[in-house]
């Protein structure tokens, strides 16, 4: 069982792929995330491999995916607006926010999100 429960943001799925030991001690970890996060994902990692890798690198990982409702995505917007000038991606923006509602910490390596109360930053 997990000492700690994380959201995982795009950032920190993509270096667990990439075997940065940085996070290795979270590779055998359900992956809380959202669907918008597994999507900017899989996009970043087309950029690399063709879809039948990129199919086999990711079948291989839990994944649990939260909702993004209506308040969620307003609340999202309201945390983007104020903090525009770190020029957040609403991706990011958005599992900040569903981290903050469902009790779980912000797992990253953004630097835009280091300074934020209920972030783990783990840097490349």
């Amino acid at each position: 069982m997990n000492n700690k429960n994380y959201f995982f943001d795009t950032y920190a799925i993509i270096e667990i792929i990439k075997g940065n030991e940085n996070y290795n001690h979270l590779c055998d970890w359900n992956i809380i995330t959202s669907l918008m996060n597994l999507a900017e994902v899989y996009y970043a990692l087309l950029l690399i491999y063709n879809k039948e890798t990129v199919d086999n690198l990711l079948k291989n990982f839990n994944f649990e995916f939260l909702e993004i409702n209506p308040q969620i995505a307003k609340e999202s917007a309201i945390f983007r607006h104020k903090n525009k000038n770190l020029k957040m991606s609403y991706i990011d923006c958005v599992g900040y926010i569903l981290a903050l509602n469902n009790g779980l910490l912000f797992l990253t390596g953004d630097k835009a999100f280091e300074r934020f109360e209920n972030v783990e930053f783990i840097k490349a």
